[in-house]
């Protein structure tokens, strides 16, 4: 399978805070625990939405034009790309997770939820199941990891051929990341500026946003309930920074 140099820079490992501000930090957090109550959140569209802040929004871990990133190489085959690309998101959108996991728990995120949009896990009879949020997430990480191992649809030897259902997988692969993304900054935000990670992951998600809209993976109708912040970061005075500009949209509905 090709791999792609650029997105491993973009998405190189978040480096958490250093020893010095480490105690503050952990202080910090553990006052958000102590005062995180289930059922005592804000509906979304009331609380103040803490990625959209300015201090937040202009930080990046990268200078690079992240639009070069995601257009497909010469000489480099559409699957073999997409193949390369979206098991990297997978491992970057997972180790992200992984740096606030601790606070989302079933008794802090009693569903699957960003901003005003619940999400349902389907199980493999295709019945709706309502489950907390880490639940959600571990089985989008599972099975995701299942799918990208696997030699038959994600091959990584030379001749193999991908399924005819590739391309489907892989929307459905970016539709589950995407959720992810959105239940961090939705519900965990708080605790990403904490550790300063907001770089990280803004960084992430602009790469994210070009990279399914490059190639289509993704309906405009699911990521809308993050216009608002791909707004802002796609706008006119980041345009340098991420080589695009973004539309706003405003649908948001259960899915």
């Amino acid at each position: 399978m090709h791999r792609n140099p650029l997105l491993e820079v973009v998405g190189k490992k978040p480096k958490l805070p250093d020893c010095r501000r480490a105690r503050e930090t952990r202080h910090l957090m553990n006052d958000m625990k102590s005062k995180g109550k289930p059922n005592g959140k804000k509906p979304a569209s009331e609380e103040k939405k803490l990625y959209l802040e300015p201090e937040y929004t202009r930080v990046r871990v990268t200078d690079v034009e992240i639009k070069q990133l995601v257009t497909l190489p010469q000489e480099i085959d559409l699957n073999e790309w997409l193949a390369s690309s979206v098991t990297t998101f997978f491992n970057h959108i997972n180790l992200q997770y992984s740096t606030i996991s601790e606070f989302c728990t079933g008794e802090t995120c009693q569903t699957m939820a960003a901003c005003n949009t619940q999400y349902y896990w389907y199980d493999e009879r295709g019945k709706k199941v309502k489950c907390t949020a880490p639940q959600y997430i571990d089985f989008v990480m599972s099975s995701v990891q299942k799918l990208v191992t696997d030699e038959d649809i994600f091959p990584t030897k030379y001749g193999r051929e991908f399924p005819s259902s590739f391309e489907s997988l892989v929307k459905k692969i970016c539709r589950y990341l995407f959720h992810v993304l959105a239940h961090i900054y939705s519900a965990h935000f708080k605790e990403i500026a904490a550790l300063e990670l907001h770089g990280h992951i803004n960084t992430l998600f602009i790469h994210f946003l070009l990279f399914v809209r490059e190639f289509s993976l993704l309906d405009p109708k699911e990521t809308s309930i993050l216009d608002d912040l791909s707004e802002v970061l796609f706008s006119e005075e980041n345009r340098e920074a991420v080589g695009a500009t973004g539309e706003a949209q405003n649908h948001v509905k259960e899915r």
